[in-house]
C-alpha cells in the first residue's frame, strides 16, 4: 500500500513579494496569498485528502485555515515542516540567502541549520506518515525547502543538484510514498 502526498508551497506573503527569506520568522500572507490560499481550497475541495499537514510557521497555517477554513480535512501543524532555518539571516534579502544555498547543504547557516537538517526533519516526518496514513492522501504545505527536501528522498534526485535551481511554484506536486519506504535517504 502507499501514501499520496499532494504538496503545495505555502502561498505568498508579503517577505515574499519584497524579496526577503523569511526562514524561521512568522511572516504573513499578502493580499495576493490570502486570494491564493481561498484559491487552493477551491482547486481542491474533492480531493479526498484525509488529512492536511502545515509546517507549524505562521504562513503555512495561514495558508491551511485560510482553504480549508471549516477545517476539514483535519489540519495538523508539524514543526518538521518548517522552512531551512537561516539563523542570523533570517528576514534578509533571499538572494543573500541563494547565493549560499550550496554552502549550507551541510554547512548550517550561522545560527541556523543546513539544508542537510531539512532532509533529516522531512524523514521523520514521512516515516511517520508511512506507518501511520497508510492508503490515506495527504495535502501537505510547507515550504521550498522541504519539497527539495521530497524530491530529494522519494525521487533520489541529489540535493546539491535541486539546491542549483531556483524556488519554483505551480499548483502541486504529487509524490507516492510506499508503506515499506526506507527511513532513510537513498
Amino acid at each position: 500500500m502507499a501514501v499520496e502526498i499532494v504538496y503545495e508551497t505555502h502561498a505568498t506573503t508579503t517577505d515574499n513579494e519584497t524579496g526577503i527569506a523569511t526562514g524561521w520568522l512568522p511572516g504573513r500572507l499578502s493580499d495576493l496569498g490570502c486570494r491564493q490560499a481561498r484559491e487552493l481550497g477551491e482547486r481542491r475541495p474533492g480531493d479526498g485528502f484525509a488529512a492536511v499537514f502545515a509546517s507549524d510557521l505562521c504562513r503555512a497555517v495561514q495558508t491551511a485555515r485560510t482553504a480549508f477554513p471549516d477545517g476539514r480535512p483535519p489540519i495538523h501543524q508539524d514543526i518538521r515542516l518548517r522552512e531551512c532555518n537561516y539563523g542570523d539571516l533570517n528576514g534578509h534579502p533571499i538572494s543573500l540567502i541563494a547565493a549560499q544555498r550550496a554552502q549550507h547543504i551541510d554547512e548550517p547557516f550561522p545560527g541556523g541549520q543546513s539544508y542537510r537538517q531539512v532532509v533529516t526533519a522531512t524523514r521523520a516526518f514521512l516515516h511517520d506518515l508511512a506507518t501511520g496514513w497508510d492508503s490515506s492522501t495527504i495535502l501537505v504545505i510547507a515550504h521550498s525547502a522541504n519539497r527539495w527536501a521530497l524530491d530529494h528522498l522519494l525521487t533520489g534526485t541529489p540535493l546539491e543538484e535541486l539546491l542549483q535551481a531556483p524556488p519554483s511554484w505551480r499548483p502541486g506536486w504529487h509524490y507516492t510514498l510506499s508503506a515499506d519506504w526506507p527511513a532513510s535517504v537513498r
